[in-house]
């Protein structure tokens, strides 16, 4: 029997064997297996090693630029769209981060978006790079396909469309909010379907209105936005930001990368990096943030609530928890990980 847990840097190994076998160039390979081993470590298990057989189900089609010629095709001093060229998401986004961290530091402040990227992975992981500077992160995306009506509709002209915002503290682990504009990340019914578990009722409901929990039902419904109308028109504003404004798909020229594996997507992101340097001293600013977090730790609970989390908390243990102990990925994860192995000629998992 194998071991049930799988060291990351295993699964780093094998993700960026697999790439490179498919034809990514080595660095790029490096680049997208560390960054989807990330993922998986925190705990976004819907964007990680799950990802990788539609990756490689895709670049087989011929709907990944696998040496894309990614540059800048508008810039300003706070500003920049980047040019994906059809690359990977993760390859795109990685560069735009570190766009807008130089950018930001600057002008205080700088906004980079992309179009003719691809999907990325979490957003979170883009939204995090700028606190290892001690800067502040927002990352936007037009999700890789709709699922979502508009408020009372029925035509999927929305997906989930994904923010996340990434505070730096001093003593307290950063402020990291991760959140689909949906109740849930479609990546997240993708891994109960894998797993064989049910959808909690209030993630999706059918055209009629009706409750939707068999995961594997999921093309007979639709995701619902978080907070009612108020989630359609944040998703609606985060498509319009990350995708119309760059040119990038949004609405009904979203392509839906589970179905088509061939046509070019046209994936629309956007990162916001802002210097907490150009409002006054860093380290007070980091003080005041762990202030914060402490107050809202330390205030009344309800009865029965244990403990108050802070939007990253939980993400941070797995982490810690994931590097020490190894990642648990579910059995039919691993079959399908050993069995594109094979596809590529590679050893199984276990042996990387």
């Amino acid at each position: 029997m194998p071991d049930p847990r799988i060291p990351p840097a295993q699964l780093n190994r094998f993700m960026a064997a697999a790439l490179r076998q498919l034809g990514l160039p080595e660095s790029d390979a490096t680049t997208v297996a560390q960054l989807m081993t990330e993922a998986e470590t925190q705990g976004s298990d819907g964007h990680g090693a799950i990802r990788l057989a539609p990756y490689a189900r895709r670049i087989r089609a011929g709907g990944y630029n696998l040496r894309p010629d990614i540059r800048v095709v508008q810039d300003r001093p706070g500003m920049a769209l980047l040019d994906g060229d059809n690359g990977f998401g993760h390859l795109v986004m990685k560069r735009a981060a570190e766009l807008a961290i130089e950018k930001a530091r600057q002008c205080g402040v700088a906004w980079v978006g992309a179009h003719h990227s691809n999907h990325a992975g979490p957003a979170s992981i883009y939204a995090r790079m700028p606190l290892a500077h001690d800067m502040l992160g927002l990352y936007f995306a037009v999700g890789n396909a709709n699922h979502l009506p508009p408020w009372g509709g029925l035509d999927m002209l929305l997906s989930t469309n994904p923010v996340a915002v990434a505070v730096p503290a001093g003593e307290e682990p950063p402020v990291v909010l991760d959140m689909a504009t949906t109740v849930t990340a479609y990546g997240k019914v993708k891994a109960k379907a894998q797993r064989g578990e049910e959808m909690p009722i209030g993630w999706m409901i059918d055209r009629l209105g009706q409750p939707l929990t068999d995961p594997k039902r999921a093309d007979e419904g639709f995701l619902l936005p978080i907070g009612g109308y108020k989630g359609y028109g944040l998703a609606l504003i985060v498509g319009l930001l990350a995708g119309t404004l760059n040119g990038a798909a949004m609405g009904r020229d979203t392509i839906d990368f589970n179905k088509d594996d061939a046509t070019t997507t046209n994936t629309g992101q956007a990162i916001l990096v802002i210097d907490p340097a150009a409002f006054g001293d860093v380290a007070a600013f980091k003080a005041r943030v762990d202030q914060v977090i402490r107050d809202m730790r330390g205030s009344e609970r309800m009865p029965g609530v244990d403990r108050i989390w802070l939007p990253g908390e939980q993400s941070h243990e797995r982490r810690i928890a994931n590097e020490r102990d190894g990642l648990a990925l579910p059995d039919a994860l691993r079959a399908q990980l050993d069995k594109l192995a094979g596809e590529l000629g590679l050893p199984p998992l276990s042996e990387h």
